[in-house]
């Protein structure tokens, strides 16, 4: 019986250092079909990987062989679902804009306020991770400060440490609130891409309904309602809104 138990608890052991080989080698596979432009390969490689887990690497690397494979609606996607993960990450914004180049449709977005546009810039500076580590390091200096206050032997300096306990505290709240906002997109997620050559937006969700205008492959938007069996509503960052069939889009 004894045995048993150890012999599963050295399996139970086993098991994630089987789960990391099996990975290394599928990435390092992946990678020598993309050195050698085996682009194909490559990208039926990374989407083993990607079973087992999301990863923004992985998801931009896969995004890369569908650009060069020119299935630029593809590699949008991908593209977005890793600038989901690391938002902060310049490669992959870079790379999603030139694959944005490429589509037919060019909509140009609605203007937007100076303060919302400051502070979307601010959030996706980073990651989940990054605005959670970051949030730790600022409470972590709010406690000094608070020692500070309590056994600072002088006013000014429980002033110094009363004051910038204050400030570290908001500073950490607000990270949190950055943190939380990033995990929030990255679980509800309202964005999608168009897949298929073209598609024509509806004004109801129903095939009798009036045409609006067409999309094509690369268009991204926001779903609005996804109420519908086989419909959803969408609207483009221009402010157009319409219906359009689930089989034609990507969820990102």
């Amino acid at each position: 019986m004894k045995k048993s138990i150890f012999a599963i608890f050295m399996l139970l052991l086993a098991l994630p250092c089987v789960a990391q080989a099996n990975y290394d080698a599928l990435k390092a596979k992946a990678d020598k079909s993309y050195a050698e432009e085996r682009y194909d390969s490559a990208a039926l490689a990374y989407a083993e990987i990607v079973k087992a887990g999301e990863s923004s690497t992985v998801y931009y690397n896969l995004g890369n062989c569908y650009y060069r494979m020119d299935s630029i609606a593809n590699a949008i996607l991908w593209y977005e679902r890793a600038l989901l993960l690391s938002p902060g990450d310049s490669d992959i914004r870079f790379n999603l804009q030139m694959a944005r180049s490429k589509t037919i449709d060019k909509i140009v977005p609605e203007e937007e306020i100076f303060f919302s546009r400051w502070y979307h810039s601010l959030l996706n500076m980073m990651s989940v991770n990054g605005w959670v580590w970051t949030g730790i390091v600022f409470f972590v200096l709010f406690l000094v400060g608070l020692a500070l206050y309590f056994v600072g032997k002088s006013i000014s300096l429980r002033k110094c440490g009363f004051y910038g306990a204050v400030v570290l505290l908001m500073v950490a709240v607000v990270c949190n609130v950055f943190s939380w906002q990033q995990k929030e997109r990255q679980q509800n997620r309202n964005s999608a891409v168009v897949m298929t050559g073209s598609v024509v937006v509806k004004s109801t969700p129903n095939d009798t309904g009036t045409d609006l205008f067409v999309l094509h492959a690369g268009t991204t938007m926001t779903i609005l309602d996804k109420g519908m069996k086989d419909w959803c509503q969408i609207r483009l960052s221009d402010g157009k809104e319409g219906w359009i069939p689930n089989s034609e889009i990507e969820i990102i």
